[in-house]
């Protein structure tokens, strides 16, 4: 079963810190808040998602990141993430609905979270399967970290 691995906010910039739950809504987690509003936020990059499963292969590479590091707003676990493209519909807990818009270009300030500051190690291009994730919400609500994540 695919899951939130951790639900991850900040007042602005990298990494997220994990809080246990949170409120959806169209702009994305209640309470977040991005530094650079041009190239993040919005109703078409609401919410960020990253893999812990690509997070761990990462850091079996010798990478430093972890979850919330490169500012994903929901670190979900258990689903092949290389097969999650834009229009991938998802159901979180008791129905919270997105939908995968756009893979993210990596920033710079990610560039701490890998070896050699390499953080073109997420870019959609080069490593397939392997980027973090833009997502509108189509279904606001709550959601806590364990909560079931289905590829609807």
């Amino acid at each position: 079963m695919a899951s939130i691995y951790r639900i991850n906010t900040s007042n602005g910039g990298v990494p997220k810190t994990p809080i246990p739950r949170a409120a959806i809504d169209q702009d994305g987690v209640v309470g977040d808040k991005q530094q650079d509003t041009t190239h993040h936020g919005g109703p078409d990059r609401a919410l960020c998602l990253y893999s812990i499963d690509v997070i761990r292969r990462l850091q079996d590479e010798g990478h430093p990141i972890d979850a919330g590091y490169a500012g994903e707003n929901l670190t979900i676990a258990g689903l092949d993430w290389e097969d999650l493209t834009p229009g991938t519909r998802l159901r979180i807990g008791n129905g919270v609905e997105i939908e995968v818009t756009s893979y993210t270009t990596p920033c710079a300030k990610n560039a701490a979270w890998f070896s050699e500051g390499d953080f073109t190690r997420m870019l959609q291009a080069r490593h397939p399967g392997e980027s973090r994730l833009y997502a509108r919400v189509l279904q606001p609500g709550e959601v806590e970290n364990g909560d079931e994540v289905l590829v609807i």
